[in-house]
């Protein structure tokens, strides 16, 4: 331990640091959540305008890239990542998210959605978890069935596009999002 009005100087700063660091650790997430709160309006506007855009952006170029066809198995797992995010993943909880279901029209489905989604992070990650097990279960016995039975032939030769359809129901989701965000 040095003694020296120099040392105590010079500790100040990384004691000050630390200091600050755990106030804004502790302080930071309820003012991020005040401000959600309070600026929760242009969020839900600004949300469905990025729906929309995304969706008129699917309508419009809806090719695939080819070099997302010939991905080395190494890299599986961030091809899976950006296709999953370019194909809008998660975007089916977007109206409980924007405030689309209302508490006196939802479903027993929708009600559970939305008592998920206000459940903590623990609960969110586990219903992320369990639907991406379900998710590869079913596609994965499903594929091969396919490969098995019918054979790749079959698969590229019957291949249809849902791009459209899929472009054309985020386009609408953001609209009904925006008229309904904008009343308030």
């Amino acid at each position: 331990m040095e003694r020296s009005s120099r040392a105590l100087v010079a500790a100040l700063c990384p004691l000050a640091v630390g200091h600050l660091l755990a106030m804004l650790v502790m302080i930071l997430p309820f003012t991020l959540l005040a401000a959600l709160v309070e600026l929760q309006r242009q969020i839900q506007l600004g949300a469905s305008l990025l729906v929309i855009g995304f969706g008129a952006f699917r309508f419009v170029n809806r090719r695939h890239l080819r070099v997302l066809a010939r991905i080395p198995p190494t890299q599986l797992g961030l091809w899976s990542f950006a296709v999953a995010i370019a194909h809008g993943a998660g975007l089916m909880l977007v109206p409980i998210y924007l405030g689309l279901c209302s508490a006196a029209d939802l479903s027993r489905g929708h009600g559970a959605a939305k008592a998920l989604i206000n459940s903590d992070l623990r609960m969110a990650i586990l219903v992320s978890f369990v639907h991406s097990v379900a998710m590869i279960a079913a596609g994965g016995v499903l594929a091969w069935l396919v490969y098995r039975y019918l054979g790749l032939k079959f698969v590229s030769r019957s291949w249809f596009n849902l791009d459209a359809t899929w472009a054309l129901s985020l386009i609408l989701v953001g609209a009904l999002a925006l008229i309904l965000a904008s009343r308030y």
